[in-house]
């Protein structure tokens, strides 16, 4: 690939001295916004300052968004899950018409087969968001998707992907803070907000991990 990669593999330990092990590879794909990134600790970083904390991330790097595309939390309802998918490529049409990225926070699968088990976008549905987060629902335990659903187009286009599962301590988004803020505009429970402060989106490829800050709340790197 010529340039930094995250690899998985698998490995058969033989029973005897005579036969080699075998080791094999799974998948392997670039890493996200691998230039211009300053390692740093980003387990130490105040949760106070965040957004979003995930310890499984997609992707590598730093980038500044100023709009937000949040499914409401609390409003969700798995029953009109089409419908919240309608509105997100609404969103995503009107977002990409003015060439404004932004951050896309929803729940249960990105892309899900079952609108039982997530929001059943399609990729053009999304496709100008920089950074997706995926959480878990409050009812409901669904394994992580990892983005599988759009793998080769998270890796093409360079999309940070977050997965989110509070319930387990595996990081957190803070529904509360998106609920209680003024919204660009809202229909059946997506809100569009646009931040005036950037929201700073950092991304450890090495260690899965990333960090999402409040409007403004980033120190200069």
């Amino acid at each position: 690939m010529n340039r930094p990669a995250e690899i998985e593999f698998a490995v058969r330990l033989s029973r005897r001295p005579s036969e080699p092990h075998d080791f094999g590879f799974l998948q392997m794909r670039p890493l996200v916004f691998s230039t211009g990134f300053e390692e740093q600790d980003l387990e130490a970083v105040d949760s106070d300052l965040l957004l979003c904390r995930s310890p499984m991330v997609l992707g590598n790097g730093t980038l500044e968004l100023h709009d937000v595309v949040a499914v409401d939390f609390d409003r969700y309802d798995r029953a009109v899950s089409r419908d919240v998918a309608h509105e997100i490529a609404r969103y995503n049409a009107e977002l990409m018409a003015e060439d404004r990225p932004y951050l896309l926070i929803g729940v249960g699968r990105w892309g899900s087969a079952d609108p039982w088990l997530g929001i059943p976008v399609t990729w053009e549905q999304i496709a100008g968001a920089r950074v997706i987060v995926e959480s878990g629902f409050r009812d409901l335990r669904v394994t992580p998707s990892q983005g599988s659903h759009f793998f080769q187009n998270l890796t093409s286009f360079q999309v940070g992907y977050f997965t989110v599962n509070a319930d387990l301590g595996e990081g957190f988004v803070r529904w509360e803070w998106l609920a209680s803020r003024p919204v660009a505009s809202e229909r059946g429970g997506v809100r569009h907000l646009r931040f005036e402060q950037p929201v700073v989106v950092r991304m450890d490829g090495r260690r899965s991990l990333g960090l999402i800050y409040l409007p403004g709340a980033a120190p200069e790197a």
